[in-house]
């Protein structure tokens, strides 16, 4: 049995795309624009300011305002973490669950650790999480493997020993070379791909699978 899983944060642990989509449409209104359906959000919630950005404004990292709309972007959301934020349904019983086994549980997330752990406080959660590495925490983001293997090293569990847990190809890109066994789940937002695909050692539709295969 596994002696630890780690989750990624957004699209996973928890439902982060409203506060998200709300802060790109309070960029939209500052501009006089009309705000943008959370459904064209929500699918590209996973790719952060690069990808709410692109469905907001249609830009990319190479267009001459992008630096400065990200800016925006990130000052806002900072001041937006947590009003309609909520953990995925099933989530918080299966955080219990493990809790009762005694199964160290983590986040490792591209998020920086700025937003993360404030988020997860107000969430109720950040004193309970064994280890929070953020997109900043290490010199590599994921798909690197630095980030889990310095959550193992963190919690003191060897990377073989441990579940990676996320909604992203990148995840268990990162999960497989750090030596983790990995999940993918198909309730986060996915970014258009099939989760089917991503070579996880599992795929589950709901965070009570995850327990049944602990």
């Amino acid at each position: 049995m596994a002696c630890a899983v780690l989750f990624d944060l957004d699209g996973t642990f928890a439902d982060t795309a409203p506060d998200l989509g709300r802060t790109i449409n309070l960029m939209r209104a500052a501009r006089g624009l009309a705000p943008v359906a959370l459904a064209d959000t929500r699918r590209v919630t996973s790719l952060g300011a690069r990808g709410l950005l692109g469905v907001g404004f249609g830009i990319g990292p190479d267009h001459a305002d992008y630096t400065a709309m990200r800016e925006e972007f990130l000052r806002l959301y900072e001041d937006n973490l947590c009003r309609d934020t909520v953990l995925f349904p099933g989530m918080a019983a299966l955080v219990d669950a493990l809790e009762a086994r005694r199964v160290i549980w983590g986040i490792v997330t591209n998020k920086a650790e700025r937003y993360a752990r404030p988020l997860l406080q107000q969430l109720g959660y950040g004193a309970r999480a064994a280890c929070v590495i953020g997109g900043d925490t290490t010199a590599h983001m994921k798909p690197h493997p630095a980030p889990l293997l310095a959550a193992a090293r963190a919690i003191g569990i060897a990377a073989q020993d441990c579940i990676y847990v996320g909604d992203d190809q990148r995840d268990i890109e990162a999960g497989r070379a750090a030596g983790m066994r990995t999940v993918a789940v198909r309730f986060g937002y996915l970014n258009g791909s099939n989760p089917e695909a991503w070579g996880a050692d599992s795929v589950v539709s709901s965070p009570q699978d995850i327990e049944k295969i602990l």
